[in-house]
């Protein structure tokens, strides 16, 4: 029932108007969210960012026009510009005769078996180290460079392991073989131009095929130990006792140098004695020579008694007097 008080049934109602569609109100939305998509793609390709560790290569319809450091850069739209980051601050590994991952360790027996210049066997395992130092160069100047680097590095390796004897290779002769492998492998890398910069060559491990060869060369390593320790020993005794042999040495010459001095004095005193004496000497001739003969024999003979012939040469009479009394007179008078 309507509001009129009559009844009227679905089919009997009159049916209203339809509105038409706004074709130009679709038009302009649908033209807005095309143009909204177009910002938001633009502005997501438009500008790229570089991290701390990268270096981005800008090629411009393929040709390498920039490379860009760290930072928020803006590029050109569309692939006109493209965009490839490199990592250049930061080290690369290598592991040759071996391969690591986390608390696995397996063992590449194809890469680490090597022949010596003496013609033994050894197993040899490097670590390698390496950055990218152009990144342009790293992306245009090979296919991929980081198989060219390693096998490069195998290459010298057994260069200089050919060369190089079994105990250099095992013992002390693992730095010099790891300074030749990297002057060699930096030079090659000049020449290659690929973009990569060799850091650091290590070897890992170094040991013979064979037990019996590994127990052979741990005991020659001990006995080399061994050695190094009583030499160190020894010079830590020689560090000890030099000093007390030193001192010893400067007192001994010291006291020569006082016997010295010494014997000096007593050659001078007795020289100025004999001048002395050579002076009164030369006054009185006879009685000097007569009083030095008496002292002569007076120290030679000390308990002989002696007696004077006063006796004139052909004299008859002729008279012995004793030495003593004369002595002992002469000292009484000089009392």
């Amino acid at each position: 029932m309507d509001e009129n008080g009559t009844y009227s049934w679905p089919g009997n109602q009159p049916q209203k108007p339809r509105k038409k569609t706004d074709f130009k109100r679709v038009g302009r939305t649908i033209l807005v969210v095309v143009l909204a998509l177009i910002l938001l793609t633009l502005a997501g390709t438009c500008f790229y960012t570089v991290d701390d560790k990268q270096q981005a290569v800008v090629t411009t319809f393929g040709k390498v026009t920039d490379v860009t450091d760290a930072g928020v850069h803006f590029k050109l739209p569309f692939g006109i510009q493209q965009v490839d980051k490199v990592d250049v601050n930061v080290y690369q590994k290598i592991e040759l005769g071996y391969s690591s991952s986390g608390n696995n360790y397996v063992v590449n027996d194809r890469e680490s078996i090597m022949i010596t210049g003496d013609y033994n066997i050894v197993n040899v395992d490097f670590f390698v180290e390496y950055k990218i130092s152009d990144p342009v160069q790293y992306l245009y100047s090979s296919n991929d460079p980081e198989l060219i680097l390693r096998n490069l590095i195998q290459s010298q390796i057994r260069n200089v392991v050919g060369s190089s004897s079994v105990d250099a290779v095992l013992t002390d002769g693992k730095e010099n073989i790891q300074m030749q492998v990297k002057e060699l492998v930096t030079e090659i890398l000049k020449e290659y131009d690929i973009g990569l910069t060799l850091v650091d060559v290590k070897i890992q491990d170094a040991e013979p095929p064979t037990q019996e060869v590994i127990e052979a060369f741990k005991a020659v390593e001990t006995a080399k130990q061994q050695a190094e320790t009583v030499i160190n020993d020894a010079k830590a005794y020689k560090n000890a006792q030099l000093p007390q042999a030193e001192a010893q040495a400067d007192k001994l010459v010291q006291n020569a140098e006082y016997l010295k001095q010494k014997r000096i004095n007593e050659a001078v005193e007795k020289v100025a004695m004999f001048q002395a004496m050579y002076e009164e000497y030369a006054q009185n001739p006879a009685i000097t020579r007569t009083r030095m003969y008496y002292e002569a024999i007076s120290q030679v003979l000390p308990g002989v008694k002696l007696y004077i012939n006063t006796g004139a040469d052909g004299g008859d009479v002729q008279m012995l007097l004793p030495l003593e009394s004369l002595v002992e007179a002469e000292g009484g008078n000089e009392k």
